[in-house]
């Protein structure tokens, strides 16, 4: 698979700036996560890293009645979750800001809670597990997803594709170690429904993309491009059985 042009960036950015959200999830998952941190202030500090435009975000100022900082390093998700927030009357509550994983500059034992959903990989996930640690007030919890394989010997096309997207993707069962060995202690994980990757990713996605169709009509550099991101979830659709998002929720050891 060719290494992605700048144009192809363009036309990827006009598809999923448009989404509720920019990768598997839903209210639900959120909610069933949440659940897991049983022992959360009434109104905790959050810090949504990676939030993209913001639909975990807004499921998360729905869910509590916390104060939550919404981190990502694209702009124009950053001023689109400001319109949402503006629009839902919650800037009181949710700070969206522009910023890079890489250099969060938090004060230490800032949050009560850290929240990325299908972000961390950016960075890999022990040395995000070890950037969001001290951020951490003790007793805090770590929520984040991550996706993994789920069957050996994936097929040609699925390889290709987490090959070039996420190189370093691995099983489940090898990320409670690294939660440990970066001083969390795992609560619980589970696998996102299939749901969570159509109603909120991949239905929308598809709609976005045949109204971009007519859109480009006769731009054969960006009709290539939708063909692309289209090849996503028609690539989930035949060969799910092979790999899933997992969340993960851990606390702060002792």
């Amino acid at each position: 698979m060719s290494e992605p042009t700048p144009r192809f960036w363009e036309i990827f950015f006009e598809v999923y700036e448009a989404l509720p959200r920019q990768g598997p999830g839903n209210r639900a998952c959120a909610e069933r996560a949440l659940g897991l941190c049983r022992e959360l202030p009434a109104a905790p500090v959050v810090l949504d890293l990676g939030c993209g435009v913001g639909g975990q975000t807004l499921h998360l100022a729905e869910l509590t009645a916390g104060l939550i900082t919404a981190v990502d390093s694209h702009a124009r998700a950053i001023a689109r979750l400001g319109h949402a927030v503006a629009e839902r009357g919650l800037s009181d509550r949710v700070r969206p800001v522009v910023g890079d994983m890489t250099k969060l500059d938090f004060a230490p034992a800032s949050f009560d809670l850290v929240w990325s959903e299908g972000a961390l990989y950016n960075i890999g996930i022990e040395p995000a597990l070890r950037a969001c640690r001290p951020l951490l007030r003790p007793g805090g919890y770590l929520a984040f997803t991550e996706a993994v394989w789920r069957k050996e010997d994936p097929p040609a096309e699925i390889k290709a594709s987490f090959d070039l997207d996420y190189p370093g993707m691995g099983w489940a069962k090898a990320v409670p170690p690294v939660i440990e060995r970066c001083g969390f202690e795992l609560l619980g994980q589970f696998t996102l429904p299939d749901e969570a990757w159509w109603d909120d990713f991949y239905t929308p996605m598809l709609a976005r993309i045949a109204e971009l169709r007519d859109r480009h009509a006769g731009d054969d550099e960006a009709l290539a491009a939708l063909d692309r991101i289209a090849a996503e979830p028609d690539m989930h659709r035949r060969h799910a059985a092979y790999y899933a998002y997992e969340f993960f929720v851990a606390r702060v050891g002792n």
